[in-house]
């Protein structure tokens, strides 16, 4: 949390995160139009928010992208300000949701998380059927293997999966991309929804970026972002501690 508030302290660091407020998924070149800096200056302010988790970064081709990471501020508004401003915070994430507009060249839904372990630990965590039992309600089944198929499946015996896809990209234990669909869901003319797990050594943890793109509309995308925080929390309890933290998600985790 010290680098958070440290981070903060900063007007040109706030600035920088004004601006992906305004229009999250900037380039380099384009935050430093709106600071008016060299990209000397922005690369080290941007990689102080990295550091603290307040911005991730998600590469296309040879261009990377950089989205707010609302889960630090979200950690500072339960703990020093939601209880004393409840009504008023939740009239703001209301106008907040309809400013905010979403490029459909963009990924839809980024979020970053540091977990203390290894990259094969996380890995294991995110493709064994135990696993995610424990934390995530739901046993994801499939081999694993590009091309193969995938299933979300409920644990209370019928073997029902409310999720299926297919494995595009398998490198254990760095990435890991798979479509997103509901069972006998229409084909849309843009495809499935698809999502990407990067998985990074850093230091001694592991920094973990879920992409989430191609949803089919903003309703799904308030969905899903309820949805992968939930999900993300428990796996980063359930990989550091050990500890199953079964929880069913139902339908507000579908795309």
């Amino acid at each position: 949390m010290d680098k958070v508030f440290k981070a903060l302290a900063d007007p040109t660091r706030r600035h920088l995160l004004d601006q992906l407020h305004r229009s999250n998924g900037q380039t380099l070149g384009e935050l430093c139009e709106g600071v008016r800096m060299s990209r000397q200056s922005a690369t080290q302010h941007l990689g102080l928010l990295e550091a603290a988790n307040l911005i991730s970064t998600v590469r296309r081709g040879r261009e990377k992208l950089h989205y707010l990471n609302p889960v630090p501020l979200h950690e500072i508004q339960e703990r020093w300000i939601d209880k004393f401003e409840r009504p008023r915070l939740r009239a703001l994430s209301a106008l907040k949701r309809k400013a905010e507009t979403v490029m459909s060249d963009k990924p839809e839904f980024v979020y970053t998380t540091y977990i203390e372990a290894t990259p094969e630990a996380v890995w294991q965590a995110l493709t064994d059927e135990e696993a995610t039992t424990a934390y995530w309600g739901h046993a994801n089944v499939s081999d694993w293997q590009a091309g193969s198929s995938w299933e979300h499946r409920r644990t209370d015996g019928s073997g029902t999966a409310d999720v299926v896809g297919t494995v595009l990209e398998a490198i254990p234990p760095r990435r890991l991309v798979m479509t997103w669909a509901e069972p006998g869901e229409a084909a849309r003319p843009e495809g499935p929804s698809q999502v990407t797990f990067d998985l990074v050594p850093y230091g001694g943890s592991v920094r973990l970026t879920v992409t989430h793109e191609n949803l089919r509309d903003e309703i799904a995308l308030r969905q899903i972002t309820g949805g992968w925080s939930i999900v993300l929390s428990n796996l980063k309890t359930y990989v550091e501690s050990g500890k199953p933290m079964a929880v069913d998600l139902g339908a507000g985790h579908r795309k």
